[in-house]
């Protein structure tokens, strides 16, 4: 099931991209109608919002990929997209916030690039989206920095290391509520 939402998200955002003048714009509009139709039809998928949230934003960044789009902007397309759409069906924005870094930075590894630039971007936009939803900014940090160090475990140590040391060194990002989040997935 989830690798069908992956391939479905892979060629919705590689069919959205091409020709159009705006492409971060696609990206966001393709991921949140990915995302508002899975949960809309969520017989399948239930209990399981976080991981089929994270095969759309894999498939993003896949998609993305094929036609040479940046990985960050499309990390921040991606997880503006994904909080919209839960937003609109009435979701949750931190399941959706977890999901889409869980799905970005996997999806990252998966294509050799730098997993620590995606997580910032993830955390970034997180607090962004989060706050444009009216949604809790320091949750939405937290869900981000805990679904982007679950998806670097499942890589390996060394991308552990790397999202880590990327999130703890971001000037952008609110380091107390970083170095919190950090050690909170560090305990679990």
């Amino acid at each position: 099931m989830l690798s069908k939402i992956i391939e479905e998200a892979t060629s919705a955002v590689t069919a959205a991209i091409k020709g159009v003048d705006n492409i971060l714009d696609a990206i966001t509009g393709s991921v949140k109608d990915q995302v508002v139709n899975l949960l809309k039809g969520s017989g399948e998928i239930a209990g399981n919002t976080v991981e089929a949230i994270a095969s759309v934003a894999s498939g993003a960044v896949r998609g993305a990929g094929k036609v040479g789009t940046s990985i960050t902007d499309t990390v921040a397309s991606t997880m503006s997209g994904a909080v919209k759409g839960v937003d609109q069906v009435g979701g949750d924005v931190l399941e959706a916030v977890s999901g889409t870094a869980r799905g970005v930075v996997r999806a990252t590894a998966d294509v050799g690039g730098d997993v620590g630039a995606a997580a910032v971007t993830a955390v970034e936009s997180a607090i962004k989206s989060a706050g444009d939803v009216g949604a809790d900014t320091s949750e939405a940090a937290n869900a981000a920095v805990g679904g982007a160090l679950a998806a670097a475990t499942n890589v390996g140590e060394s991308a552990v290391g790397t999202v880590r040391s990327a999130l703890l060194s971001a000037a952008a990002l609110p380091r107390d509520v970083i170095e919190s989040a950090v050690k909170g997935s560090e305990d679990k």
